[in-house]
């Protein structure tokens, strides 16, 4: 039952739902999640706007892809991919949704866990299950868009929330600054333009967010991300 179209159509939408009204929780509450993130600072901290400049373009694409899942639109392979990749959406929003809750009222460890769970699922996915893009297929594009984003901004969600719930404060040791340049100088060779482009804008919302010397080398990275991703993807599509 549980992998039943038709139980995949509701579940999909409720689970966007649900995690839309915890984010307007989260941004109407008091304290309200900029209150508590400004209360926190730590060595990996973004600059908060770009997190929003990030979630309103990818709820849109959130609705493109739901709109031709709930209608199931498309080739019996588009179908199945859409399907495919319900699960790791449903945990997703269900993690960030609840994940709001616990971060307003300033309990970041236990934020911490949904934010573990979530990232941990995404990169899962997108490495392991996610069904080969079909660029010239739109609910092949669009999955593919929507699952890659999820583990993009998860990435930066785990460094935030893990560094402002036990390191607040704390400056990053030259180990973390070296580590964190070598791990998305990893991640981007291995990665495609989707997914590879979410870290680039990981990075440079975290130099905006820090500013200074650490701001500036993390700009650098994104720099180095970027030039890596182009060298990998050079004539390639997508």
């Amino acid at each position: 039952m549980g992998n039943n179209p038709s139980t995949l159509r509701v579940l999909a939408p409720l689970s966007f739902a649900y995690d839309f009204a915890a984010q307007q929780y989260g941004m109407f509450s008091s304290p309200n999640m900029l209150d508590v993130h400004n209360a926190n600072p730590a060595a990996f901290s973004p600059q908060p706007f770009f997190i929003a400049g990030f979630f309103f373009p990818q709820q849109l694409f959130q609705l493109a892809w739901l709109w031709k899942l709930c209608r199931g639109e498309g080739t019996p392979q588009d179908r199945k991919d859409m399907e495919t990749a319900v699960w790791p959406y449903v945990i997703g929003n269900v993690c960030i949704g609840t994940w709001m809750f616990f971060w307003n009222k300033n309990d970041l460890a236990t934020s911490n866990i949904f934010v573990i769970i979530n990232t941990l699922t995404q990169l899962l996915f997108i490495t392991t299950t996610l069904p080969a893009l079909r660029p010239n297929s739109t609910p092949s594009l669009l999955t593919h868009v929507v699952a890659k984003t999820f583990a993009g901004i998860g990435v930066l969600d785990l460094l935030h929330n893990t560094s402002a719930a036990y390191y607040k404060g704390v400056p990053p040791s030259a180990l973390v600054q070296v580590a964190t340049g070598v791990g998305f100088a990893a991640a981007a060779s291995v990665s495609d333009w989707i997914f590879g482009g979410c870290l680039v804008y990981d990075l440079i919302a975290l130099g905006i967010g820090q500013g200074g010397n650490w701001g500036r080398l993390l700009g650098a990275y994104a720099g180095v991300t970027a030039g890596i991703l182009g060298f990998r993807n050079w004539g390639k599509r997508l």
